[in-house]
């Protein structure tokens, strides 16, 4: 979904991140890096807060699509997670995601990973129903 050339850094995103988070030195992998794993479950929790909110209620993550895992997160950074819908069905929601990262001493930020997360609305009885019409 970037549009940045090739190896080029795209830029800060123009609305407000859904999820800011600092990454904590139990978040890492045996290498001392930030765990993919949390850094996909941050952008979970970002994506359907946003799908959450259209579909008025409950919805499920039925999947993950594109996770491109672009630079590294360190112990300390400061993680914001962008989401925005990019498309509706009678009961499904895709929302893409980026994940960017900022030292805490330094201004600068770069996109670390991004990805689509598909949801589907859901009952009480944990059956598919339909988005509500606006």
């Amino acid at each position: 979904m970037s549009d940045a050339p090739h190896g080029a850094q795209p830029e800060w995103p123009s609305h407000e991140p859904i999820i800011r988070t600092i990454a904590m030195p139990y978040d890492t992998n045996p290498e001392g890096d930030i765990f993919g794993g949390w850094l996909v479950s941050q952008m979970d929790l970002a994506a359907a807060t946003v799908a959450f909110r259209l579909a008025q209620g409950r919805c499920v993550t039925v999947g993950i699509e594109g996770v491109k895992f672009i630079s590294p997160v360190f112990v300390g950074d400061e993680v914001s997670l962008f989401a925005m819908v990019v498309k509706t069905g009678r009961t499904s929601i895709q929302v893409f995601v980026e994940a960017w990262r900022r030292r805490r001493d330094g201004a600068a930020a770069n996109k670390v990973t991004e990805g689509t997360f598909t949801f589907v609305a859901i009952d009480e009885n944990r059956k598919s129903r339909p988005l509500p019409t606006t």
